[in-house]
């Protein structure tokens, strides 16, 4: 059973066994990512537990770290339920198209279906950063445009954040 956290009447945080966690330094990868992920059909929470031990299978990438799950209102298109979003930390060699082209693959496999922008969804992958790259194509913006104004990503990330300083105070010799 996931804790919860009330922030206030449109955002709650939750924590559970894989949500926020830090697993390992990854090695013999080239590149640093964060993906935003998210979703608001069925059983949201319990389809990221899958999908963090489902990328814990894939060969071209290893799991660092997540942060918490929010679970926030919808933005764009605000008939359908809540989201519930976080951030995962992975490690790969692959570049940003090929990841992209993976990171699709992983949403169809979950059960996402494009229909309109902004519509509900079973999952929703977005690449936030790769490492320090600035990428703009018709098909991928890294950064992600507007990551900053979106709480649905700074929440899960300022997570991650305290969790690199928890680290390194950790790791202090005092």
């Amino acid at each position: 059973m996931p804790l919860c956290r009330i922030l206030d009447k449109s955002h709650r945080i939750y924590v559970d066994r894989n949500f926020p966690k830090v697993l390992r330094k990854a090695t013999g990868y080239r590149y640093r990512v964060v993906l935003g992920v998210g979703g608001n059909i069925g059983d949201t929470q319990r389809r990221l537990n899958h999908l963090w031990h489902y990328l814990g299978t894939l060969p071209q990438i290893c799991r660092i770290r997540s942060g918490v799950i929010l679970k926030n209102p919808p933005f764009g298109f605000h008939e359908q339920s809540d989201f519930d979003n976080t951030v995962i930390e992975i490690a790969t060699s692959l570049q940003p198209k090929a990841l992209l082209r993976l990171v699709w693959r992983i949403e169809k496999r979950f059960g996402r279906r494009r229909s309109f922008a902004n519509a509900p969804r079973t999952l929703d992958l977005d690449i936030l950063f790769f490492e320090n790259r600035s990428v703009q194509t018709a098909e991928l913006s890294i950064p992600h445009p507007h990551w900053s104004e979106r709480v649905s990503v700074t929440i899960p990330l300022g997570s991650l954040a305290r969790q690199s300083v928890r680290r390194q105070y950790e790791n202090l010799d005092i």
